[in-house]
């Protein structure tokens, strides 16, 4: 084990680029899901996925992780399948910032959990942050509320919202994970789990045909997933949960660009407004002092 300084706002500034990177992930997912489908995309990504961290991970491997941390990889990787899966099948059906709006109940969970379980102190500025980022998820839905919704948009609101609680669970573990192992090994393990899990559902699902002409959208989206869970591993390491959860406010006006530019999905002012309250939001948390001791035991 290492002794790693803390550095709540290094790993906050990580966690803020993770978003970004995972955001523009989601729109190159909502892209595929709606060309080849939830099931192919999620077999396809993942044996991408799996590829590029065995060649980052293996040759610099120096042991097999403890059966403790092998434990808590797997637990991540089935919470990850779940909620992507979920995730996923819902932004085909829904705007991708109405989405992502939805999803941001797990922050305030996360908090609740990491508290819990992790025997963290909740910040007041990460409590603060936090209610008025969703102050301004609450907005967004009163203007969702106003339209017209179809039964394929219910259904996939239901599904964010089930991926929302996954997710909750996901950031508690996240941090746990991050204290137990290096990035490029979690990257590994959770891609393998996800993976493996995929092969076991194939008899249930059918294997897919080859994407030929998604194959290169494929491989962008494994990069951009890659790229985003190593960051969160890092960024994890360096400062506690409750604080972190609350970069993932952010990821709505990523969701907002990428919408309005790829799918022409319309920005309504219920969403602009809302937008304010979560950067304000996320602005406070912040600019909380950092809850954990100079040093903690990680993983060398």
């Amino acid at each position: 084990m290492n002794r790693v300084a803390q550095h709540p706002v290094r790993g906050f500034l990580a966690a803020l680029g993770a978003v970004a990177v995972l955001s523009i992930m989601d729109a190159v997912m909502k892209h595929l899901v709606l060309v080849i489908g939830i099931v192919a995309v999620s077999i396809w990504r993942s044996s991408a996925n799996l590829s590029l961290s065995a060649v980052l991970y293996l040759p610099a491997r120096k042991s097999w992780p403890s059966a403790a941390t092998l434990r808590v990889h797997i637990a991540r990787g089935v919470i990850v399948t779940v909620m992507a899966a979920l995730f996923f099948w819902g932004i085909g059906r829904v705007p991708l910032a109405q989405a992502i709006a939805l999803t941001f109940i797990a922050p305030l969970i996360a908090m609740l959990l990491a508290a819990l379980f992790l025997d963290e102190r909740i910040g007041v500025s990460s409590i603060a942050g936090a209610l008025l980022a969703f102050a301004g998820v609450v907005v967004i839905v009163l203007g969702q509320a106003r339209a017209h919704v179809r039964t394929d948009i219910l259904l996939g609101i239901a599904a964010i919202l089930a991926s929302a609680l996954c997710y909750a669970v996901n950031i508690v573990l996240m941090r746990r994970q991050a204290l137990a192992a290096r990035p490029l090994e979690i990257n590994f393990f959770q891609c393998l789990t996800v993976m493996m899990l995929w092969l076991i559902a194939i008899p249930l699902v059918g294997l897919p045909a080859w994407p030929a002409g998604e194959w290169l959208w494929i491989i962008v989206a494994a990069l951009l997933s890659t790229s985003g869970t190593l960051l969160f591993a890092w960024g994890y390491a360096r400062g506690p949960a409750s604080y972190l959860a609350v970069t993932e406010y952010s990821g709505f006006l990523w969701a907002a660009l990428m919408g309005w530019l790829v799918f022409h999905e319309r920005v309504s002012s219920y969403t602009l407004a809302g937008a304010v309250l979560i950067v304000g939001g996320c602005f406070i948390a912040a600019r909380g002092r950092r809850p954990e001791p100079p040093e903690i035991e990680v993983a060398a």
